[in-house]
């Protein structure tokens, strides 16, 4: 585990004057050391196994959760541009319950005839850290708070979150608009939505990028996003082409399929490398954080575990012993000896995590359809593998797996004429 080893030479070294001996300030100083990194390496070993504490998914505590949003919207506490549709006018309708994960909850629910994720971090509103700024505002609904200072209470909210310093004309899509009869359950509102790291990411992001999901809408710290057809590894194609394209298993069909989906995992890998001021780092890559859209364009829909370079660095860069110290989940760096501590810079790649959980799935077998030539399946076959076994996974690879796939296409669309 990332860090856990440094917690243990600190444990190792207390062994001289007992857990919390008589060793004077430093031998305090080390105790608290020891526990500290142990904290940290039990939060990480949650956050890795997330079902250690994860709850049990029920309808009937879904819609008790629900039912609490609404009262706090009917008191005036939230509001959103979701709370009449969920809470009145009966336009958005619970259907299932699809996971809690370490207090977060993730609902199905239709929108005036559309699927829909209902997500939270939190089931409770009153669990988010309320604004300081509102206090002793009640009267005035928090009218008078200073619109300049309110701007810099949320940028700086998104430096913390995201490590990213933004303009005030970047902020509109976490703004709460035009002040109104119900202000202050805006404000209070806004100010949950922005505790929640995905939400931030979805909303700055959505304009600018087709590989994330948008954000639809909210009611207090519930938002809602479009229902995609997610991955799972119990798929034989690792995502459910039926459901997402009505493609049947097996055959050219999702031969073809497959090629269009690792395309646009390039595209996702390209555009997220290149198109923001900063590279975006996936550090949790697995099938079950991404869907296909029913043109097969591949979607993150889980960013809890995305980081932009600033806040990458600020992660990677602790106290190390070895290499094994440095891995921060699919995100690693290497172990400086001379001064025992991580580097920075991330030493593996977005690309080459996609190339060992999810393009060697795919490509190490020939692939369901005898219209690719053979000669083509073993050339992509090996560009994989020098792909996944490469950390930095050279531009060259990119540029090599995207001429395959593309040939692939070609073969594929010749045969079916």
């Amino acid at each position: 585990m990332a860090r856990a080893a440094g917690a243990r030479g600190r444990a190792r070294r207390r062994g001289r004057c007992g857990r919390c001996g008589r060793c004077g300030q430093g031998a305090l100083l080390a105790c608290a050391a020891w526990a500290a990194g142990w904290v940290l390496a039990g939060a990480l070993l949650l956050r890795a196994h997330p079902g250690v504490l994860s709850e049990r998914c029920t309808d009937e505590k879904s819609r008790r959760i629900l039912a609490a949003l609404c009262q706090d919207y009917r008191g005036g506490a939230l509001t959103g541009d979701l709370c009449e549709d969920l809470c009145v006018a009966g336009k958005l309708l619970y259907r299932r319950c699809l996971y809690y994960e370490r207090g977060k909850k993730v609902l199905q629910a239709d929108w005036r005839g559309r699927p829909v994720v209902l997500k939270s971090k939190s089931e409770a509103f009153s669990s988010f850290q309320p604004l300081g700024l509102l206090d002793g505002e009640a009267e005035e609904g928090g009218q008078d708070v200073p619109e300049a200072e309110l701007l810099l209470m949320v940028a700086g909210q998104v430096k913390n979150a995201l490590g990213l310093e933004l303009s005030d004309s970047s902020l509109g899509p976490l703004w709460p608009g035009r002040r109104g009869a119900r202000w202050r359950g805006q404000l209070a509102s806004a100010w949950a939505l922005l505790q929640q790291e995905e939400y931030v990411y979805f909303s700055l992001l959505q304009d600018s990028s087709r590989h994330v999901l948008p954000v639809l809408g909210s009611c207090g710290h519930f938002y809602a996003v479009e229902y995609l057809a997610a991955g799972s590894p119990h798929h034989g194609a690792l995502f459910p082409l039926d459901e997402a394209t009505g493609v049947p298993w097996g055959g050219r069909g999702q031969a073809k399929a497959v090629s269009d989906i690792a395309l646009s995992f390039l595209d996702m890998v390209n555009h997220f490398h290149r198109d923001f001021s900063h590279r975006l780092h996936l550090c949790d890559i697995k099938p079950e954080n991404f869907a296909i859209r029913s043109d097969l364009t591949v979607v993150a829909i889980d960013v809890d575990m995305a980081f932009f370079e600033p806040k990458m660095r600020e992660i990677l860069e602790q106290n190390c012993t070895g290499d094994e110290d440095c891995n921060f989940f699919d995100c690693f760096s290497k172990c400086d000896l001379r001064v025992n501590k991580c580097g920075a810079q991330r030493v593996n790649s977005n690309l080459q995590v996609i190339c060992d959980k999810i393009f060697r799935h795919w490509f190490s077998s020939a692939l369901k359809s005898s219209a690719v030539s053979l000669q083509l399946q073993l050339q992509l076959r090996e560009a994989v593998q020098e792909c996944a076994d490469s950390p930095r996974a050279a531009p060259g690879v990119f540029w090599k797996l995207r001429r395959l796939l593309q040939a692939t296409q070609r073969e594929l669309q010749g045969a079916e004429k």
